[in-house]
């Protein structure tokens, strides 16, 4: 790592800060004629380069976001530094998907499908493969058994509450829920969530925490790579303006979405699996990163914290968009999907129930993750 004394030297702002310039530039290019460009997307080869244009724009920014964070994981230490990127990765996502809902064609179960797939790529996908690389070079990795067990214990009631029990209610006709219950669901998703994050940053921070090797002796890894370490306002305020062109670009990626699935006749599920690949790729890569570390709990604070705040952030926004519009946001599972998030829940339950993981347990994890993956298309 360096510390570089001027983060603001033009060429080397320019050099770092890349992602976020180019997001600027398309941001403004399509404010400017996206009218004209997304108004007819008739033509295959255009709206192929659109989509490609965009997503690569996106996925860069949301690398950049993510490195910022990293540094400021530096600077805060765990779990503080976790919790930022995931609160920055989430954010990104709840965007995306207003953005979807505001703009796009009608599509009641957009934030349901978009909250499952994240679900199932943090853990089953992310979670599997770190398990499996991490037990693969280091055999057998510790974490902090409470602080899996505090998330957990806040994921599966937020999880059975916001995406299962709407399905089985019958104030509406459909897996959509009653004004009542919305208010319910607001009221306590943000309310548990508050006090997890009270629970995770001050009063038990050491459940979220490395333990101490047996040997007593740390990893000379810390996970984060050659990062340029700055202040922390610098990466602070670069997150928020990095983030940026991300939120402008979001709607015109989701005409482009929208586009393509209707053309494409692809299942409804799959433009959710698609946004959450964008968003989570940077994530799993850091997640993958402190695995090879041997850094496992920043693993476990980043799958499990972003499955916690999908939920406990997502669902939030997306009926607060419903009642404030008057459109059906569709949260309960239907009957294949509810069995897999059971099933998930379960094995992460006895996966992390003992402070230790190998390569088996990585591998079950991926076997689920592609078993969602064919559902999608079955």
């Amino acid at each position: 790592m360096s510390d570089t004394p001027n983060p603001l030297r033009p060429l080397a702002f320019l050099r770092r800060e890349r992602a976020f310039l180019v997001g600027i530039v398309s941001a403004g290019l399509f404010f400017t004629f996206g009218g004209s460009w997304l108004g007819d997307l008739t033509n295959t080869p255009w709206s192929v380069f659109m989509f490609a244009w965009l997503f690569a724009v996106m996925l860069g920014a949301s690398f950049a976001v993510v490195r910022h964070a990293d540094s400021l994981a530096v600077r805060l230490g765990e779990p503080y530094g976790t919790l930022v990127l995931t609160l920055a990765v989430i954010s990104i996502e709840v965007v995306m998907i207003s953005a979807v809902m505001l703009t796009g064609a009608e599509n009641p179960t957009l934030a349901r499908d978009t909250m499952f797939a994240v679900l199932m790529i943090v853990l089953n996908g992310m979670l599997g493969l770190t398990l499996l690389l991490g037990g693969l070079k280091h055999h057998e990795q510790e974490y902090n058994l409470r602080g899996a067990s505090a998330y957990l214990g806040v994921i599966i009631p937020l999880a059975a509450m916001g995406i299962v029990m709407p399905r089985f209610t019958a104030s509406t006709p459909d897996s959509s829920a009653s004004p009542l219950f919305a208010v319910f669901l607001i009221t306590m998703s943000v309310g548990l969530y508050g006090i997890f994050l009270a629970l995770q940053s001050v009063r038990h921070s050491q459940y979220f925490r490395q333990p101490v090797r047996e040997d007593g002796e740390d990893d000379d890894d810390d996970g984060h790579g050659e990062l340029e370490i700055f202040g922390g306002g610098y990466h602070g305020v670069m997150l928020v303006l990095t983030m940026l062109p991300i939120v402008l670009l979001s709607k015109n990626m989701a005409k482009v979405v929208d586009h393509g699935s209707e053309v494409l006749g692809t299942p409804t599920a799959l433009s959710g699996f698609l946004v959450a690949i964008l968003v989570l790729s940077p994530e799993a890569m850091a997640a993958v990163k402190a695995a090879l570390a041997n850094q496992l709990q920043r693993t476990v604070n980043i799958a499990l914290g972003s499955a916690l705040a999908t939920i406990s952030l997502t669902v939030p926004a997306v009926l607060l968009i419903g009642l404030a519009t008057g459109k059906t946001v569709e949260l309960g599972l239907e009957d294949v999907e509810l069995i897999l998030l059971v099933v998930t829940l379960a094995v992460s339950m006895v996966n992390f129930g003992s402070g230790r993981t190998n390569t088996m347990q990585g591998a079950v994890h991926l076997l689920l993750f592609f078993a969602y993956v064919v559902l999608i298309f079955d």
